[in-house]
């Protein structure tokens, strides 16, 4: 595998680990051991080990003394947590955008992305669907302007991810479920409807962890 910038070589391993973790070719509790990936994809021992770093702070992974690294597990309290937390940040990008947008030309991204989530609704495809559901996120950035806001959500982020795949791996017809939020976040947006947004975001992550919970229910 050929790995090339503008993001720096641990960075792309760790996204390349990141993929087989969320899309669960890496199962949790699986060790990944550095040598086999150093010789998988031709790249140094020392890249490897900055890579596992970032999937550590990602909460992919976890490091332990004398173990090595593994696949974190999935349990309800873990998801019941994120969901919660990701809601609240969520809510709070989702304010910024409606406070802070002034022309129509500032709201054209998100119809771009609402273009290609449709267009992933339909062909069914769930990666597709899910790159595009964080990317409605990353939009927001300028508007909140706030690095540590941003910081933590890109952190968290693969997380969240891992946890949408499972449960629209599960149930494709779901993937409506969250169009339809979608279009009704956004028209609260355009709207300026601070506590629709609310209300919108907190329906979103709370049906999104409701059907986590029954994919592990159901593993």
């Amino acid at each position: 595998m050929t790995f090339k910038a503008p993001d720096s070589l641990s960075e792309q391993i760790a996204d390349y680990l990141a993929e087989r973790i969320i899309q669960g070719e890496l199962a949790p509790g699986e060790r990944i051991q550095e040598q086999k990936v150093t010789a998988a994809l031709n790249v140094s021992r020392g890249s490897v080990r900055e890579a596992l770093l970032i999937l550590e702070r990602r909460h992919l992974i976890a490091i332990l003394p004398r173990r090595g690294a593994h696949v974190t597990e999935l349990s309800a309290h873990k998801v019941q947590s994120l969901c919660a937390l990701m809601s609240e940040m969520y809510i709070l990008l989702g304010t910024a955008v409606a406070e802070r947008w002034k022309a129509q030309a500032d709201l054209a991204p998100f119809l771009v992305i609402q273009q290609r989530l449709t267009a992933s609704l339909e062909r069914k495809d769930i990666k597709a669907f899910v790159e595009d559901s964080f990317n409605v996120m990353r939009a927001t950035y300028p508007f909140a302007d706030n690095p540590y806001l941003q910081e933590t959500v890109e952190n968290l982020q693969p997380a969240m991810s891992r946890t949408y795949y499972l449960a629209l791996e599960q149930r494709k017809a779901t993937m409506g479920d969250y169009m339809h939020l979608f279009n009704s976040l956004l028209e609260a947006v355009v709207a300026r409807d601070l506590p629709r947004i609310r209300q919108v975001l907190g329906d979103y992550t709370q049906r999104s962890c409701q059907l986590v919970l029954a994919a592990l229910a159901a593993d």
